[in-house]
């Protein structure tokens, strides 16, 4: 393990709250959009467990979820939770954005952890902690048929960059790994947070559409 790394315990932890709070805005959003249970359970699965699947598969490491089966129980209780509590989590619009932040949070620290664990360079861990963290709202927004979060201009991706960034700063001045996971993950939900109360976003690529579209015809 890389030194000043906190112990495999710990991580484990975060990546169970993580797992929960990400299986909770998929399902979350899947009762929004009146899927039926095993729907909404595979779009919870899908949010939870899919960017650090990718990252497993890039690392050449084993797959985390096919160690043990806690990461499906969790994501079955995530879906017992909103179960219950579902008209209390589907009304609020500001259910998702919670569950979503934390986990996005939470998975940018893993996948950078995770790397650095595998001795991997210090950029492809922020690369891993963004793929981490942001690669399961893709899928699950393309199950529900929804654009995806990470391709719109809201501060999302650049938030885990960030996140990732100054992890990379504590990191070079070795302070402890709990102060340095907590200035990465306050970090990206700060940003989120003030990225959606001042409507902070990056700018468009714009491009006359009926323009782009007869270029396109001409080429072909």
């Amino acid at each position: 393990m890389t030194p000043g790394l906190p112990d495999s315990t710990f991580l484990y932890i975060i990546e169970i709250i993580g797992t929960f709070a990400f299986a909770i805005s998929g399902i979350r959003l899947a009762a929004y959009k009146k899927f039926d249970l095993f729907g909404a359970y595979v779009v919870g699965l899908v949010t939870a467990i899919g960017g650090g699947t990718l990252r497993d598969v890039l690392l050449d490491i084993p797959v985390f979820w096919m160690q043990t089966w806690v990461y499906l129980g969790v994501t079955g209780a995530a879906l017992g939770i909103v179960i219950i509590f579902r008209k209390l989590l589907v009304s609020m619009n500001k259910a998702l954005f919670i569950f979503d932040t934390i986990g996005l949070a939470l998975f940018v620290v893993i996948g950078i952890e995770k790397s650095l664990s595998a001795d991997y360079p210090m950029w492809v861990a922020i690369v891993m902690g963004v793929i981490t963290g942001s690669f399961g709202g893709v899928v699950r927004d393309i199950l529900i048929n929804v654009e995806p979060l990470f391709f719109r201009k809201d501060i999302y991706a650049t938030a885990c960059l960030a996140g990732g960034l100054l992890y990379w700063a504590a990191f070079s001045l070795k302070l402890p790994p709990v102060l340095t996971q907590s200035i990465c993950g306050i970090t990206i939900i700060v940003l989120r947070m003030l990225a959606i109360h001042y409507n902070w976003c990056l700018p468009q690529l714009n491009v006359n559409s009926v323009k782009a579209e007869n270029e396109l015809t001409d080429n072909n």
